[in-house]
């Protein structure tokens, strides 16, 4: 998903998270976009790391690849206090000034991007030259959490909603802000519901399906909680695969699960049957 460009020096590069597309030999530069809530004092080093991923997973791809692809990673961060760690990993390394000075040449040199939302206002996050979706994403990022009165500031965004909504695949991105709104935000559902209707029918009815949906996964999240909690009171510890093929089954099979397990004398009792993936203990 492209949300919008960002001048990196002489550069004018696309958002474009590298988990939507593997780069390719020739492409403009792919950018690595990592959020983070708290400042990290060894960020520049952790981004490194992601950095290499890509490119040994580039290597895999291309064995006779003589060159690397350009990533410029990004950090956004929106935490309680400015961002004051280092963002070149020359930074981070433990050497005197002297020793670092004389050394330089033979140290690895790699730097990020920061955008600190920190220090982001709202009027110079309009006249940002982004997308809706990446302008409304950072205003979620910047005010959402822990907001009670969340859709109240979102009313002054509605023409960058709406301009979501009006993309394509904007429903889509709408019920994902949604959701994020939902599950960070302290707004009351009825004041969520009432700003989408004021966006129109299409935002309506985003907000019903995602609704539908959090309550769906709310439920199953409960019963697969219940499930390990019975299980483990009643057979002990579990074997490590079993909470992983509980957390991936549906609300149906959790459900015989759960019927089995008040009856079962052994953890294989609670999962012999017909299904597929019943975990072997």
């Amino acid at each position: 998903m492209s949300v919008g460009p960002v001048r990196c020096g002489a550069w004018q590069i696309s958002l474009t998270p590298v988990a939507a597309r593997r780069p390719r030999p020739g492409r403009n530069p792919a950018v690595l976009v990592e959020h983070q809530s708290s400042d990290d004092p060894l960020m520049a080093f952790r981004v490194l790391r992601y950095v290499t991923r890509i490119w040994d997973q580039y290597e895999r791809d291309h064995p006779k690849a003589r060159r690397l692809p350009a990533v410029i990673p990004l950090v956004v961060y929106q935490g309680d206090d400015h961002w004051t760690s280092p963002v070149q990993l020359l930074d981070v390394i433990d050497l005197s000034p002297a020793a670092k000075q004389e050394m330089q040449a033979w140290l690895p040199r790699f730097g990020l991007l920061l955008d600190d939302l920190t220090r982001a206002g709202e009027d110079q996050l309009l006249a940002r030259d982004l997308t809706p979706a990446a302008l409304v994403t950072l205003r979620l990022l910047q005010t959402a959490p822990g907001n009670p009165q969340i859709t109240v500031e979102l009313r002054r965004w509605s023409a960058q909603l709406r301009a979501v909504l009006d993309q394509s695949g904007g429903t889509e991105e709408f019920a994902a802000m949604l959701t994020y709104i939902v599950l960070v935000s302290d707004a009351p559902a009825d004041d969520l519901r009432d700003l989408a209707a004021s966006l129109g029918p299409d935002a309506k009815e985003a907000y019903v399906t995602t609704a539908e949906v959090l309550r769906a996964e709310g439920a199953t999240g409960a019963l697969v909680e219940a499930l390990i909690e019975g299980l483990t009171a009643k057979f002990g510890p579990l074997p490590y695969n079993v909470p992983k093929t509980v957390h991936a089954a549906s609300a149906d099979q959790i459900k015989a699960w759960n019927a089995r397990a008040m009856t079962a004398k052994t953890l294989d009792e609670v999962f012999a049957g017909p299904q597929d993936n019943s975990p072997r203990p």
